[in-house]
Protein backbone atom coordinates (compact mmCIF):
# COMPACT_ATOMS: atom_id res chain seq x y z
CA UNK A 1 0.00 0.00 0.00
CA UNK A 2 1.31 3.48 -0.76
CA UNK A 3 0.09 6.51 1.17
CA UNK A 4 0.10 9.31 -1.48
CA UNK A 5 -0.31 13.23 -0.07
CA UNK A 6 -1.00 16.48 -1.77
CA UNK A 7 1.82 19.05 -2.17
CA UNK A 8 3.04 20.13 1.09
CA UNK A 9 4.52 23.20 -0.12
CA UNK A 10 0.94 24.52 -1.37
CA UNK A 11 -0.12 25.86 2.53
CA UNK A 12 3.37 27.81 2.14
CA UNK A 13 2.43 29.07 -1.48
CA UNK A 14 -0.49 30.35 -0.42
CA UNK A 15 -1.00 30.87 3.40
CA UNK A 16 2.09 33.52 3.37
CA UNK A 17 0.99 35.72 0.84
CA UNK A 18 -2.23 35.83 2.68
CA UNK A 19 -0.55 36.61 5.89
CA UNK A 20 1.61 39.01 3.97
CA UNK A 21 -1.80 40.54 2.84
CA UNK A 22 -4.16 40.26 5.49
CA UNK A 23 -1.38 42.05 8.81
CA UNK A 24 -1.44 45.20 6.84
CA UNK A 25 -5.35 45.24 6.55
CA UNK A 26 -5.61 44.35 10.39
CA UNK A 27 -3.70 46.79 11.40
CA UNK A 28 -4.78 49.22 9.40
CA UNK A 29 -8.36 48.35 10.64
CA UNK A 30 -7.31 48.22 14.40
CA UNK A 31 -6.14 51.86 13.80
CA UNK A 32 -9.32 52.99 12.07
CA UNK A 33 -11.45 51.77 14.46
CA UNK A 34 -9.42 52.90 17.52
CA UNK A 35 -11.20 56.23 17.51
CA UNK A 36 -15.11 54.19 17.94
CA UNK A 37 -13.83 52.99 21.60
CA UNK A 38 -12.63 49.83 22.84
CA UNK A 39 -15.50 47.96 21.66
CA UNK A 40 -14.97 48.00 17.90
CA UNK A 41 -11.17 47.41 18.24
CA UNK A 42 -12.46 44.18 20.62
CA UNK A 43 -15.12 43.38 17.89
CA UNK A 44 -12.32 43.49 15.12
CA UNK A 45 -9.97 41.73 17.14
CA UNK A 46 -12.37 39.00 17.61
CA UNK A 47 -12.80 38.59 14.44
CA UNK A 48 -9.64 38.50 13.39
CA UNK A 49 -8.93 35.54 16.17
CA UNK A 50 -12.16 33.66 14.08
CA UNK A 51 -10.52 34.27 10.62
CA UNK A 52 -6.92 32.70 12.06
CA UNK A 53 -8.72 29.92 13.80
CA UNK A 54 -10.45 28.80 10.04
CA UNK A 55 -7.37 29.32 8.76
CA UNK A 56 -5.20 26.97 11.21
CA UNK A 57 -8.07 24.17 11.18
CA UNK A 58 -7.85 24.62 7.30
CA UNK A 59 -3.99 24.21 7.28
CA UNK A 60 -4.89 20.88 9.90
CA UNK A 61 -6.97 19.30 7.55
CA UNK A 62 -5.46 19.81 4.73
CA UNK A 63 -2.35 18.27 6.31
CA UNK A 64 -4.18 15.30 6.94
CA UNK A 65 -5.51 14.61 3.41
CA UNK A 66 -4.33 11.59 1.77
CA UNK A 67 -4.99 8.69 -0.46
CA UNK A 68 -3.75 5.37 0.06
CA UNK A 69 -3.43 2.92 -2.77
CA UNK A 70 -3.04 -0.61 -3.44
CA UNK A 71 -3.53 -3.43 -5.90
CA UNK A 72 -7.14 -4.01 -3.72
CA UNK A 73 -8.15 -0.14 -4.21
CA UNK A 74 -8.22 3.53 -2.91
CA UNK A 75 -8.84 4.81 0.10
CA UNK A 76 -9.25 8.43 0.64
CA UNK A 77 -9.43 10.70 3.09
CA UNK A 78 -10.64 14.47 1.71
CA UNK A 79 -10.25 17.37 2.79
CA UNK A 80 -13.31 17.44 5.35
CA UNK A 81 -12.27 14.31 6.86
CA UNK A 82 -14.77 11.85 4.64
CA UNK A 83 -13.25 8.59 3.57
CA UNK A 84 -14.11 7.33 0.83
CA UNK A 85 -13.28 3.61 -0.94
CA UNK A 86 -13.09 2.66 -3.70
CA UNK A 87 -12.43 -1.42 -4.42
CA UNK A 88 -10.25 -2.13 -7.13
CA UNK A 89 -12.95 -4.47 -8.68
CA UNK A 90 -15.18 -0.99 -9.48
CA UNK A 91 -12.36 0.40 -11.37
CA UNK A 92 -11.88 0.39 -15.18
CA UNK A 93 -8.59 2.59 -15.78
CA UNK A 94 -7.19 5.96 -15.45
CA UNK A 95 -8.03 8.99 -17.50
CA UNK A 96 -4.64 11.60 -17.61
CA UNK A 97 -5.69 14.90 -19.70
CA UNK A 98 -4.53 18.48 -19.39
CA UNK A 99 -6.91 21.18 -18.79
CA UNK A 100 -6.87 24.85 -19.22
CA UNK A 101 -7.23 27.18 -16.15
CA UNK A 102 -9.88 29.49 -17.03
CA UNK A 103 -9.63 31.78 -20.15
CA UNK A 104 -5.60 31.29 -19.83
CA UNK A 105 -3.38 29.12 -21.74
CA UNK A 106 -2.02 27.79 -18.39
CA UNK A 107 -2.56 23.95 -18.21
CA UNK A 108 -3.27 21.52 -15.08
CA UNK A 109 -3.19 17.89 -15.06
CA UNK A 110 -5.89 15.75 -14.07
CA UNK A 111 -5.83 11.86 -13.33
CA UNK A 112 -9.34 10.14 -13.22
CA UNK A 113 -9.96 7.02 -11.80
CA UNK A 114 -13.09 5.80 -13.31
CA UNK A 115 -15.66 2.80 -12.90
CA UNK A 116 -17.13 0.86 -15.20
CA UNK A 117 -20.01 3.01 -16.51
CA UNK A 118 -16.93 6.38 -16.58
CA UNK A 119 -17.75 7.62 -13.82
CA UNK A 120 -14.64 9.50 -11.44
CA UNK A 121 -14.42 7.63 -8.62
CA UNK A 122 -11.08 9.25 -7.78
CA UNK A 123 -9.75 12.21 -9.21
CA UNK A 124 -5.89 14.21 -8.62
CA UNK A 125 -5.94 17.78 -9.43
CA UNK A 126 -2.26 18.93 -10.41
CA UNK A 127 -2.38 21.96 -8.54
CA UNK A 128 -2.54 19.24 -5.29
CA UNK A 129 -0.76 16.55 -6.31
CA UNK A 130 2.61 16.09 -7.89
CA UNK A 131 3.33 14.29 -10.97
CA UNK A 132 5.22 11.71 -9.32
CA UNK A 133 2.22 10.74 -7.20
CA UNK A 134 0.16 10.55 -10.13
CA UNK A 135 2.02 8.38 -12.15
CA UNK A 136 1.98 5.84 -9.35
CA UNK A 137 -1.44 5.29 -9.10
CA UNK A 138 -2.51 2.91 -12.41
CA UNK A 139 0.65 1.37 -11.83
CA UNK A 140 -0.76 0.18 -8.16
CA UNK A 141 -3.88 -0.29 -9.48
CA UNK A 142 -2.86 -2.18 -12.27
CA UNK A 143 -5.14 -1.31 -14.53
CA UNK A 144 -4.75 0.81 -18.05
CA UNK A 145 -4.15 4.45 -18.35
CA UNK A 146 -5.07 6.32 -21.03
CA UNK A 147 -3.31 9.66 -21.46
CA UNK A 148 -5.42 12.20 -23.64
CA UNK A 149 -2.48 13.88 -25.73
CA UNK A 150 -3.95 17.66 -26.48
CA UNK A 151 -4.94 19.94 -23.30
CA UNK A 152 -9.11 20.38 -23.52
CA UNK A 153 -11.07 23.31 -21.69
CA UNK A 154 -13.53 22.53 -19.08
CA UNK A 155 -16.27 23.24 -21.13
CA UNK A 156 -15.22 20.56 -23.86
CA UNK A 157 -14.50 18.23 -21.26
CA UNK A 158 -17.70 18.79 -19.81
CA UNK A 159 -19.72 17.88 -23.26
CA UNK A 160 -17.15 14.35 -23.99
CA UNK A 161 -16.86 13.15 -20.30
CA UNK A 162 -19.68 15.00 -18.24
CA UNK A 163 -19.22 12.00 -15.71
CA UNK A 164 -15.77 13.04 -14.90
CA UNK A 165 -16.68 16.16 -13.14
CA UNK A 166 -18.30 17.63 -9.77
CA UNK A 167 -22.03 18.63 -10.15
CA UNK A 168 -20.96 21.73 -10.20
CA UNK A 169 -18.70 21.58 -12.84
CA UNK A 170 -20.81 19.43 -14.88
CA UNK A 171 -23.83 21.70 -14.93
CA UNK A 172 -22.67 25.39 -15.31
CA UNK A 173 -25.38 28.31 -16.54
CA UNK A 174 -27.41 27.44 -19.49
CA UNK A 175 -27.37 29.67 -22.19
CA UNK A 176 -30.72 30.29 -23.58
Amino acid sequence: MHTLRPRRTLARTIGLPVLALALPLLVTLAWVLRPLGTAAVAGALAATIVTGGAAVAAWVRYQRTEAAISPHGIVERGFFGRIHSVARRDIAGVLRVETYRGETLETVKQLFVVDHDGRCVFRMRGTFWDDASMDLVAEILGVDEVVRPEPVTLSELRATDPKLLYWFEGHGLRRR
